[in-house]
């Protein structure tokens, strides 16, 4: 039986730099959901946690796909440290899922351009490798100064620090009076404070998320950056345009002109689908919902979908309706429409993985039609995730195409135009 690798994210709400930095988005997408892609496309982690205190940190980690578990106040605070959360929530876990962890990842979601392989490196290091703890480092060449004062008043620092007898600036990495070139320097490796990974039996005895064989994983150092203030954010939305992957699938920031549709090169066409499939509220509705005296629920939809729903059946693709409520009115409308119809769904991208399963269908040639955060976990799996013109911003972010027709609208039809011509 393959490891139980448990990837913790710890997003607490109380963040005092930047205000709500863990719903901060980057590329159009939080912080949280970011870390979250990131693990969940991971080989060998298991599952992904988000260990957080504030709702809506954990509704958007839900929607990414992440088990949200609550930390506790008093491992919330500005003191508290990471391994105690990641300590609760290890716990919590085998508590919760009734299966112990071999493995235990520290994933901080405030490295925005941390990616999988990296991820997998450091659990792999652990699991496969024997070390007993990792860390992501990258290359580092500069030459490090400390304030004569603070060298004299840190604990542990260097005797040749804390002796100097000139004052002034000290050299932390290097003697000042002597400049060796890069090349004939000792290689410093830069911790960067992404992922950790650690054996958990010997975390739970350690306590730390360093003991034992520590094995230092190279990561690439243009990725390397730390969200700790406004200024950093600003850099970090500005990279994300140039070192967010443009693989399928990938998050990716919306364009100024989102909402007027994507160019006609982004769109797909039939020779790049087998399969579409489609969430019913706010995709094919505009979200809203009237309820009478009685309690019942009514929606509006609109009657161009069904034209391009019916067309693209003619066609001989694949359609499916996938929604997480369970409501009489998805099911009558997936009946009138004659499509299939998975409703009451708690894990839409499990569900939607198994159907591909089922049905012989590659992820990579479905068309996912969204609306909301929890089709999130569906656009990582497809490769065209798209979003409806109304969709939340996040998930307008993490679409490969936008419609130029908000849900409930038309936006259906404008889809079934784009893959079987505009005469449709």
């Amino acid at each position: 039986m393959p490891p139980t690798v448990v990837a913790v994210i710890p997003a607490r709400g109380g963040s005092k730099g930047v205000p709500a930095k863990n719903l901060a988005a980057v590329g159009g997408v939080p912080l949280v959901a970011r870390a979250v892609r990131e693990c969940r496309a991971a080989r060998l982690v298991t599952d992904v946690v988000v260990s957080t205190d504030d709702a809506g940190i954990a509704a958007a980690a839900r929607g990414a796909g992440a088990v949200v578990i609550r930390r506790p106040g008093e491992i919330a605070g500005d003191t508290a440290t990471s391994e105690a959360a990641v300590r609760h929530a290890m716990d919590t876990y085998e508590a919760e899922q009734g299966r112990r962890v071999d493995a235990v990842l520290l994933v901080q979601c405030t490295s925005p351009f941390l990616v999988s392989e990296d991820i997998d490196a450091v659990a792999a290091a652990v699991v496969e490798g024997g070390a007993d703890s990792a860390l992501t480092v990258a290359p580092f060449h500069g030459f490090v100064w400390r304030d004569a004062e603070a060298a004299t008043d840190a604990a542990g620092a260097a005797p040749e620090e804390a002796a100097a007898p000139d004052g002034g600036g000290r050299g932390v990495n290097h003697d000042k009076s002597f400049r060796p070139r890069r090349q004939d320097r000792p290689q410093d490796l830069l911790e960067t404070g992404a992922a950790y990974a650690m054996d958990a039996a010997g975390f739970r005895t350690s306590g730390h998320r360093f003991f034992g064989r520590t094995e230092l994983v190279r990561t690439d150092p243009a990725r390397v950056l730390e969200i700790d203030d406004p200024h950093d954010l600003a850099r970090a939305r500005a990279l994300a345009p140039l070192l967010d992957a443009p693989r399928p699938g990938a998050l990716a920031g919306p364009s100024p002109t989102a909402l007027a549709g994507p160019s006609p090169a982004a769109l797909p066409t039939s020779d790049d689908i087998d399969a579409v499939v489609l969430d019913f509220d706010g995709t094919q509705t505009d979200d809203r919902v009237l309820i009478d005296a009685e309690g019942r629920e009514t929606v509006a939809v609109h009657r161009g979908d069904g034209l391009g729903i019916a067309a693209l059946r003619r066609s001989g693709l694949k359609l499916l309706i996938l929604s997480t409520e369970q409501n009489p009115v998805v099911a009558a409308r997936a009946r009138k429409l004659k499509v299939p119809v998975l409703h009451g769904i708690d894990r839409k991208d499990v569900a939607l993985k198994q159907w591909c399963e089922e049905s012989g269908v590659t992820p990579e040639r479905v068309l996912y039609v969204g609306n909301d955060v929890n089709d999130l976990p569906c656009f990582d799996l497809v490769g065209w995730p798209v979003a409806v013109a109304s969709a939340h911003d996040v998930v307008r972010g993490a679409a490969r195409a936008v419609t130029a027709t908000p849900g409930g609208s038309g936006a259906v039809r404008e889809i079934a135009g784009w893959l079987l011509g505009p005469s449709l």
